[in-house]
């Protein structure tokens, strides 16, 4: 699995684990001290989820640990950088590249008050045997001047959301 990918699904989770979508705004700023923690133990374990599907024998352990590390790195980065509102700001603009933009048309956020910015594009749109639509997505979050983008997938849920698949 290309490096890329690791990025946009460990970014995707670690979004999705401190967004707050679910709880409001409030809950999310009252828990915004622990974006750093919960980014690093989401990176991480996406991390060693990807890496345990590279390799084999020897060179598998040492494609877990590099997800491993790679992973908790860069999660930790987006749980420092990103506040609640950029978080609820992508949630929003993923849902909307997912639901309503055609394949290679973003959608966009950007927080004036941090700065912090990013795109969703969508590049495939496909229905898999199981029934579910899902889209493959490349994305960027540039935030406190450093850009990370990459690559992942997605699929709608029952309930019309849609949910971002890890590894």
């Amino acid at each position: 699995m290309r490096a890329p990918t690791l990025m946009a699904v460990t970014m995707a989770a670690a979004l999705a684990a401190t967004a707050g979508t679910a709880r409001g705004a409030e809950d999310c700023e009252r828990e915004g001290s622990g974006n750093e923690i919960v980014g690093t133990l989401i990176g991480a374990a996406v991390g060693g989820l990807i890496g345990s599907r590279i390799g084999s024998g020897g060179g598998n352990k040492v494609a877990i640990g590099a997800g491993v590390l790679a992973g908790g790195l860069l999660g930790n980065r987006i749980g420092r950088n990103l506040d609640c509102r950029d978080r609820q700001m992508h949630g929003a603009a993923a849902q909307d590249a997912f639901e309503y933009q055609r394949s290679g048309t973003a959608s966009t956020w950007r927080n004036p008050d941090s700065g912090n910015e990013g795109a969703i594009t969508p590049t495939r749109t496909y229905q898999r045997a199981d029934g579910r639509y899902c889209r493959d997505f490349q994305q960027t979050i540039e935030a406190s001047g450093s850009a990370q983008s990459g690559t992942g997938t997605a699929c709608r849920l029952d309930d019309g959301t849609w949910e971002i698949l890890e590894g």
